[in-house]
Parts: C-alpha cells; sequence; structure tokens
C-alpha cells in the first residue's frame, strides 16, 4: 500500500509525520472518512466543505490544499482501487513550544486508504446498540460541526461497551436527549415518520445524514427533527444507523430489547444503492 503524505506517495511502512505535530500532541487536526465507489468519491463536495469548516473553526482556513482531490485520485491508482475507504487528515503541522498556535501554518496533509469493495458487507448483521453514561460534549465546549482527530469522548463511550457485546454505542447529551452514535447519527421510525436528532443539539452533521434526508424528501417520507429521549428510539417501529462506510444499518435491538429495521429502512437503503450506482458509469 501507498499513501499521500505531505505531497508526495511513499509506501505505508514510511508514510510518517514529525512527533512534534500538533495533530499527534494535541489532536489539532481536522480529518475526514469518505467512500470510493467506481474511483469516485461519494459526496466529495460535502466532504470537503465539512474539512474546511473544521479549519476554519481551529483557526487554520486555507489549510486544506486546492488539489486534495488529486491526492485522492493519485492514492487511489497507486494502490490499483476504485472502491476503498479514504481517510484525509489534515493537521496544524509541526509547531513546538507552546500551546497557542502561530499564525502562520505549514499543515501536515495525509491521505490513507484501504480496499472497501461494494457490495462486501462492513458489518455482520444489523447492529446491537446500547445507551452509555459518557455524554456528548456541549456546543459550549466544542463545536458539533467540527471534526478533529480528538476523538476521546467516541473512545470514551465504545469503551462502555466492552464485554457487552453491543456494536455501536447510543450518546446522549448532557441534559439526557439522544445524540448520535459514537461514530454514527441515529435515525428511526414512528407510525410511518422518519424522525433523528435535530442539528440544534451537539450532533454532527453527517454527510450519510444529509444523504438519507434528502432520499426520503425524494420518496415522500414524512421527516421529523427535534429531541428525544432513549425511550422513543427503544419502543421505535424500526431504527437504524448513518455513516460513510455503513451507509445504512439496521438497529436490531437497544438496550436488548428488540428494534429491528422495516419497510422505511428498506426503501432508504435501496434508494441509497441507486445513488451511488452513477458512480460506476461517471455519470453522477
Amino acid at each position: 500500500m501507498q499513501y499521500h503524505v505531505n505531497g508526495r506517495l511513499v509506501p505505508a511502512e514510511a508514510a510518517t509525520v514529525s512527533v512534534e505535530d500538533r495533530g499527534f500532541l494535541y489532536g489539532d487536526a481536522a480529518f475526514e472518512t469518505c467512500r470510493a465507489y467506481g474511483g469516485t468519491v461519494f459526496e466529495w463536495d460535502a466532504h470537503l466543505s465539512r474539512l474546511e469548516g473544521t479549519c476554519e473553526t481551529l483557526g487554520m482556513a486555507g489549510a486544506v490544499p486546492d488539489d486534495l482531490r488529486d491526492r485522492i485520485g493519485a492514492t487511489l491508482d497507486a494502490n490499483g482501487l476504485s472502491d476503498a475507504y479514504v481517510r484525509v487528515s489534515v493537521t496544524r503541522g509541526v509547531q513546538p513550544g507552546k500551546l497557542t498556535p502561530a499564525t502562520d501554518v505549514e499543515p501536515s496533509v495525509v491521505v490513507i486508504v484501504k480496499p472497501l469493495p461494494r457490495g462486501e458487507d462492513v458489518w455482520d448483521g444489523p447492529a446491537d446498540v446500547r445507551t452509555v453514561e459518557r455524554r456528548r460534549i456541549p456546543e459550549s465546549a466544542m463545536p458539533a460541526d467540527a471534526k478533529t482527530h480528538n476523538y476521546l469522548d467516541g473512545i470514551l463511550a465504545r469503551l462502555e461497551l466492552r464485554g457487552t457485546g453491543a456494536d455501536e454505542a447510543l450518546v446522549r447529551d448532557v441534559d439526557g436527549a439522544v445524540a448520535e452514535g459514537a461514530t454514527s447519527n441515529v435515525f428511526f421510525v414512528d407510525d410511518g415518520t422518519l424522525k433523528t436528532p435535530s442539528l440544534a443539539g451537539p450532533i454532527l452533521p453527517g454527510v450519510t445524514r444529509a444523504v438519507v434526508l434528502d432520499l426520503a424528501a425524494d420518496l415522500a417520507i414524512p421527516v421529523e427533527t427535534g429531541t428525544y429521549g432513549v425511550d422513543a428510539v427503544r419502543t421505535a417501529d424500526e431504527a437504524f444507523l448513518t455513516n460513510t462506510t455503513w451507509e445504512v444499518r439496521p438497529i436490531a435491538t437497544v438496550d436488548g430489547g428488540a428494534v429491528g429495521g422495516g419497510q422505511v429502512t428498506d426503501r432508504l437503503a435501496d434508494a441509497f444503492d441507486r445513488r451511488v450506482e452513477p458512480l460506476y458509469d461517471g455519470s453522477d
């Protein structure tokens, strides 16, 4: 495998950044997880916009290189991949000596790819989800739309799942309302209406989340965003998770109680497949 590090392709084993890089020292970096279908990065404009927005939040606007998409393409080509997991990281770079960032930025930019064939399951089955005690960091402390290298809240949430057999953590906000999964957005269906926590809460605006909401509109599925307790998900008619690699993943159980997918989940998963298909013939 070859990765792209600071403007050049290097063997994976030689793909390194300095130990003084602020992405390593402080988590002072932005990243995006993308997926390539047929050699095309799905929803690239949305991923790029969020990456640039995170960099702006971190006070390093302009750190994303203009040729980033070309770097991704070169990395896919170098590894002979058309269907792949793609991760892009932009750190503040090496600024040793103090916590306060310098004004000038020489970012480290890294592109990592891994094979992820279309149609090959990336999960063993519908997800078993368990509510955890770890709460989502409030917006007043950390902007929810900033996707940074500091993922300790998600890691700590997933640590609570050890020994439970659960696949994903259901994370609440500080007031006890459902926020999201550790690495996913949460949807559920109640009496035919598709519901998901509002972005007014500490919710990452997931790219796949936005696609699913668009698909629901196309299919004339009623949609509601709001504030919901855990019981709303536990007693839902059906429920599912979304993220870039899982796409649309049904929820089998919540805290041990059966939920499952259903007609709405299946319709949205099928519509997602149809959204991806044009990428294979270049018609998107």
